[in-house]
Order: C-alpha cells, then sequence, then structure tokens
C-alpha cells in the first residue's frame, strides 16, 4: 500500500471532531425512513396480497419462502457492501455511490414486484429489493461513525432510530390505504425509497478515500475480515451478543401478537387491535430514542442506559404474560416502546465506539446488524416451541423476558465503554 496524503487520510478515516448540522442529520433520518417504508409496506401486507392472488391455499407457504429467501440475502449483503464501500475510491466518498445505488436498485425491484404474478418473480424481485434497500442500509448506518464525534451519537442514534420507526409507520399507513391496489402500493414505496435519499446526498459531505489508502484486494483476507475473533475483539463480540438476544427478546414479543390477541385476549378485531398496539408502540419508541440519546450524550455513559432499557424491555414481556388482557397489552406494548425505543438510541451509539478498526467501519457495523437481522429466524423457531411444548403464551412472554435480561446484564462486559 502507497502513501496516501496525511490530511486525507486523517478525513476520511480519522476519529471525527466536529459535529454534525441539523441538514446532514435530516438526510440520514429520511434515508431510514426510505429504506424502512420499502421494507415494511410489502412485509405486512403487498406480498401477502400477492401470495394470496398466486395460491390463496398456499399462501403461507409462499409468503414464507419469499420472504425467507429475503432475510437470507439481507444477512449475506449487509456486510459484503458495507466492507466494499470501505474500499471504494470515489470523489463521492466511500458511502454515497452505495447509498445512490442501492435506492436505485432497491427502487426498481419494487417496480418489477408490482407486476409480478408468479412465485418465482416474488422471490427474485424481494431479493433484489433486500440487496439495494441493505446496499443502502449498511453505508448510511456506517457513515455515521465517520461523520459523528462520539459526543453527539446518542443523540444522531436515536434520530436514526426514529426516522426507521416512521418508515415502518408510513409503510403500514402505505398498505392501510391502498384498499389492495398492490401496484400503487409498490410504486408509492419505490417513490419514498428513492426520493428519501435525495437530500442526503446533496449535502453528504462524504470524506474521498485517497487511493493510497485503499486497501490491497485479496480475495482470501477479504471473505476471513467478516470474522472478528471475541478473543481479539472482546467489547465488540460482546456487544454483538447482547444486540442479538435483545432483538430476540423483542422479536420473540411481537412475533404471535396477532394470535396473542386472537386465541388469548379474544379481542372481538384483532387485527385492528395490532395496529393500535404497533401505534402506540411507535409513539413510544419515537419519544424516548430523542431523549435517551440526548441524555446519554449529555452524562458520557452508555451501559447504564443500555442496561436499563434491556431490563424495560423484559417488564414489557412480563406484563403480557401475567396481565393477558386488553389493557395489560396496551400498557405492555407502552413499555416495549419506552425500552426499545431508549435502546436502540443509545446502543447504537455504543456499537460505534467498539468498531476494531476506522478503516473497516461499513464492515463492522454490517457484521453488527447481523445481530438485528438473524433473530427474525431464531425468534418465530423460539416462538412456537414456547407455545406448542413450554406452556403457551405465558411461557413465551418469560420467556422473552428471561433473554432480555440476559443481555441487560451482559452488556456490563464490555469495558472500554463507560
Amino acid at each position: 500500500m502507497t502513501e496516501a496524503p496525511a490530511a486525507g487520510v486523517e478525513e476520511a478515516l480519522g476519529e471525527p471532531t466536529r459535529r454534525v448540522g441539523p441538514r446532514w442529520v435530516t438526510g440520514v433520518v429520511l434515508v431510514n425512513v426510505g429504506i424502512n417504508v420499502a421494507f415494511f409496506a410489502p412485509i405486512n401486507v403487498l406480498l401477502g396480497l400477492q401470495a394470496t392472488a398466486i395460491d390463496e391455499g398456499g399462501k403461507e407457504a409462499i409468503l414464507s419462502l419469499v420472504t425467507a429467501c429475503g432475510a437470507a440475502v439481507s444477512l449475506v449483503v449487509n456486510p459484503l457492501f458495507g466492507a466494499l464501500s470501505d474500499r471504494t475510491v470515489s470523489p463521492l466518498g466511500r458511502r454515497s455511490p452505495w447509498i445512490l445505488g442501492g435506492a436505485v436498485l432497491g427502487t426498481a425491484a419494487l417496480l418489477m414486484l408490482s407486476g409480478s404474478t408468479a412465485v418465482g418473480m416474488l422471490v427474485l424481485g424481494w431479493c433484489l429489493m433486500q440487496a439495494g434497500a441493505n446496499a443502502a442500509y449498511a453505508t448510511i448506518t456506517a457513515a455515521v461513525p465517520d461523520r459523528v464525534p462520539v459526543s453527539q451519537r446518542g443523540q444522531v442514534g436515536g434520530l436514526a432510530a426514529m426516522g426507521q420507526t416512521l418508515g415502518i409507520l408510513l409503510g403500514s399507513v402505505i398498505a392501510f390505504v391502498i384498499f389492495g391496489n398492490i401496484a400503487l402500493g409498490y410504486w408509492l414505496c419505490a417513490a419514498a425509497l428513492l426520493f428519501s435519499v435525495v437530500p442526503y446526498l446533496l449535502r453528504a459531505d462524504d470524506p474521498a478515500l485517497p487511493r493510497g489508502a485503499r486497501l490491497r484486494f485479496r480475495l482470501g483476507e477479504f471473505v476471513r475480515g467478516f470474522w472478528i475473533s471475541p478473543a481479539a475483539h472482546p467489547d465488540f463480540g460482546w456487544a454483538w451478543l447482547t444486540r442479538f438476544l435483545m432483538f430476540v427478546g423483542n422479536q420473540l414479543t411481537i412475533v404471535y401478537l396477532l394470535f396473542f390477541l386472537t386465541d388469548v385476549i379474544r379481542h372481538p378485531d384483532p387485527a385492528g387491535g395490532v395496529l393500535v398496539l404497533t401505534a402506540l408502540y411507535a409513539l413510544m419508541v419515537i419519544v424516548t430514542t430523542v431523549v435517551a440519546g440526548r441524555w446519554s450524550d449529555r452524562v458520557g455513559k452508555r451501559r447504564v442506559f443500555v442496561a436499563g432499557s434491556s431490563a424495560v424491555i423484559a417488564c414489557a414481556a412480563l406484563i403480557m404474560a401475567f396481565f393477558p388482557v386488553w389493557p395489560g397489552a396496551m400498557v405492555g406494548a407502552a413499555v416495549l416502546g419506552v425500552g426499545f425505543g431508549a435502546y436502540l438510541a443509545v446502543d447504537f451509539a455504543l456499537l460505534t465506539q467498539v468498531l476494531p478498526s476506522a478503516a473497516a467501519r461499513g464492515k463492522d457495523m454490517g457484521v453488527i446488524n447481523i445481530a438485528a437481522a438473524l433473530p427474525q429466524v431464531v425468534a418465530p423457531a423460539l416462538a412456537l416451541l414456547a407455545v406448542r411444548f413450554l406452556g403457551g403464551y405465558t411461557a413465551l412472554f418469560i420467556l422473552a423476558a428471561a433473554i432480555g435480561l440476559a443481555g441487560a446484564a451482559l452488556v456490563y462486559r464490555i469495558k472500554s465503554v463507560p
């Protein structure tokens, strides 16, 4: 590797010290909104409607196949595109080309899905959408430790999490207002994804990586780089594990929510009940992400906030377990939102402080993102085991609480972050 100008290397790979302004932060928030609209409107409604139209009797199998293939793609491409962005030499910087390219690919895939009438087309379209959206997500995530000083990361992490939640809500609104017009739903998602990245790209200020600072590509080293040894980087390992546990606990609490309202609470309108609980949860997430992130920055501490919010999430699961009535479900959803909102904001900031290498932030954040994606595969299997064989929904929610409390305790194994 040849020597690069010291100023260029420091700007691209050094620890940032200059606070970012509102316009840059707004751009990050909007990218998160667009990505989550593109994810959740199809997952919640559009793909299910298409599966039903293809084969009503086999709709569950079709939807499971499509979403499982998409999840598999996301597990691979998120760290992959993050790693590729780490090595990108471009006048636009390391991250911006991938944010733009991912948004364009995701938009094209959503338009393809709008006319899909066969299972193969659904699988291909959704896998391409996952590839594009995850390329944009991996790189916008890496842009935060690239640009944001440690003292501001709780605030920015909270606002980014707020953007994710707003995207989920907007995706739900799109799915609700299209009245079965699948093509319109996909076109709205495509527009949201494509236009969401424009404000960020216009003000990205993405430091360019000097050619001399780019690591030489060797396939074996590149592949081995995705394994980050917990022995060599214990704080990163503990941060990954605690995030994985927390997302498993959260998924266990919500994965069978519709069935819980139907079979245990016997709500007269289970689908409407899910919408109410989701809205209540999202509202509390939006409030606490902003408050907790700023508070954590102000006091300069992360672990106590992560552990405390993890304990709050566990309390939400216990409320659902021991008060299986509609008011109990509403309180549980609100408490879950309070805990998870605070967790998303502060844990993100903590994660950016345990990355092993400034030169590989995109790849490392992609590996961290696996800890949030993998529970979508693990949690449904654990939920089925708990409901069928361990005592029903009470056992399910107790299991979720136990996993959450384990995550709360293990965060104190992280030593380099206060």
